[in-house]
């Protein structure tokens, strides 16, 4: 009896510390981001969408192992295909709403609104 409470105790413990072991090596979601960055992963751009004064430049860094590029619909900026741990920077001058999507994956979209 005091064998299976002591197996059952040293399981736990054991669990206990490979969740804690998981959570402190850090999750994908966790990654730090700079001001005005957007991070590429699991094929979606986060933020989805940003807001950002006229003169700012937005950093996207591609965190995914496939390559992805940055296009604005309306052919304001369009970066080459970025591998991992790539980075594209573009500088907005003008307010407006500029939307943007992968230009391998169209899916993938996001919002700049520049102020």
């Amino acid at each position: 009896m005091l064998s299976t409470f002591l197996r059952r105790a040293f399981a736990l413990s054991v669990g206990s510390g490979m969740l804690l072991a998981a959570l402190v090596t850090g999750l994908p979601a966790a990654q730090a981001q700079e001001p005005n960055e957007i991070v590429i992963k699991n094929f979606m751009f986060s933020p989805m969408s940003l807001t950002v004064k006229a003169g700012t430049t937005v950093t996207w860094k591609n965190m995914d192992g496939e390559p992805h590029s940055i296009v604005n619909d309306a052919g304001v900026f369009h970066s080459t295909a970025l591998d991992e741990n790539d980075t594209y920077r573009f500088k907005f001058d003008k307010p407006g709403v500029y939307k943007v999507f992968c230009g391998i994956h169209p899916y993938m979209k996001a919002t700049i609104t520049v102020q």
